[in-house]
């Protein structure tokens, strides 16, 4: 390792942080209406006032996270509480058991209900952590209310109370996803962490998603994760969706395994979490313009997402964590060349010094799709922030050894 290059990558790190966090105080808050907007051009003024409900969870919780690894700061909870507030006065539909709504308008009317259970997940998350840092018991009930919900949606032990049913007509096909048991795994972590009154439910919910996820998606022979298997994790590959691979969605996901590997001491699943890892990087990197490509196909045929060649942000800061985490709990410098290769090209491609925050969307060569934004109803105040908090904290424990 050489250990000037690597202080200078850490120092960026944390530079980036800062920017970040700052823009989208500035930026998103909605200081008349609560919550944050995150339709943000380059500059950072909004070029639409409806709202992501995802992205009220996620800014909820990354506030308290800051305050949870970097002490707590008024402005910090205010922006945590804001989104807390919005989500239950707004978001929450009453009349469909607790479920939440997909996007409102700026003053909080609903506009859109969807099927899948993120807006709960990402509520859930925001609550606990605001609890962990304010002791607010009102907060953990909601989380472990929203929690509990979504587990019984997604094991099919209740009926879903919005009516909106299955994506598709399920006597012709039905299967798993690997986004619910990947997530659930992530939320579990965090109230596993904010709560630990109910640690015993939540690591017997942990365990369930590993089982899911290496049971039913990973597939070594393939060298990949599929999105989306039938209900015992048979191959669909004669369609397109049945051999979709997210190499972001891999890596995110690969980090999730290692923590809980590492927090249950499991060496044969961090193996997988690793290989996880390494097939992703190496089938998803594009070697002619640099960067990861958002889906491919595992049999090699053509992707139907017509921005499959497209470079995000978020698995860009997803390889940021995975590849720092692998290279602290081994040692490996494949994993450190992986992590100065992603941080080059996030330096270069992403991160923009004249405005501050990332580019969300590039093309496949490199350069922001144009007009440029900073942020979309899927992207706010999450991936940049919490990667570079992730990989703060891993390049301290790196330093110390």
């Amino acid at each position: 390792m050489d250990k000037q290059a690597f202080r200078e990558n850490h120092r960026w790190v944390k530079d980036q942080l800062q920017i970040s966090a700052d823009f989208w105080l500035k930026h998103g808050l909605d200081r008349e209406h609560g919550g944050v907007y995150t339709c943000l051009d380059r500059k950072g003024d909004v070029f639409s006032t409806d709202k992501s409900v995802w992205m009220q969870g996620r800014c909820g919780w990354i506030y308290a996270y800051l305050c949870t690894n970097y002490g707590k700061r008024d402005e910090w909870l205010e922006a945590s509480r804001s989104c807390l507030d919005f989500l239950e006065d707004h978001c929450v539909n009453r009349e469909a058991g607790g479920r939440l709504y997909f996007t409102v308008t700026g003053d909080g009317q609903p506009l859109r209900q969807r099927r899948y259970c993120f807006s709960e997940d990402f509520y859930t998350m925001a609550n606990a952590e605001y609890y962990a840092n304010t002791g607010d018991a009102v907060r953990l009930e909601r989380a472990r209310c929203a929690y509990e919900l979504t587990y019984q949606l997604r094991h099919g032990l209740m009926r879903d109370p919005t009516g909106l049913g299955p994506k598709t007509i399920p006597e012709t096909r039905t299967g798993r996803a690997f986004g619910d048991p990947m997530i659930y795994l992530n939320v579990t972590a965090v109230m596993r962490r904010c709560d630990p009154e109910c640690r015993e439910l939540y690591d017997a919910r942990a365990k369930e998603c590993v089982e899911e996820i290496v049971k039913y998606h990973y597939k070594p022979d393939l060298k990949c994760v599929l999105e989306t298997v039938g209900p015992n994790g048979e191959l669909q590959t004669d369609t397109t969706a049945g051999r979709v691979v997210n190499p972001g969605h891999d890596i995110e996901g690969s980090w999730f395994l290692a923590d809980q590997a590492n927090l249950t001491g499991d060496e044969e699943l961090h193996a997988i979490a690793e290989n996880i890892f390494r097939n992703a990087i190496t089938a998803g990197w594009d070697e002619k313009f640099g960067g990861l490509l958002y889906f491919i196909d595992c049999m090699g045929k053509p992707p139907e997402a017509y921005e499959h060649d497209m470079k995000l942000w978020w698995p860009h800061n997803e390889i940021l964590i995975a590849s720092m985490t692998f290279y602290r709990d081994t040692g490996d410098e494949y994993y450190l060349d992986w992590f100065n290769k992603t941080l080059d090209y996030c330096k270069q491609h992403f991160a923009d010094d004249e405005y501050g925050e990332w580019y969300g969307y590039l093309r496949r060569d490199g350069f922001p799709t144009e007009p440029p934004c900073k942020g979309s109803t899927f992207k706010g105040p999450f991936h940049v922030p919490r990667s570079l908090i992730i990989v703060d904290k891993l390049m301290d424990e790196v330093e110390a050894k």
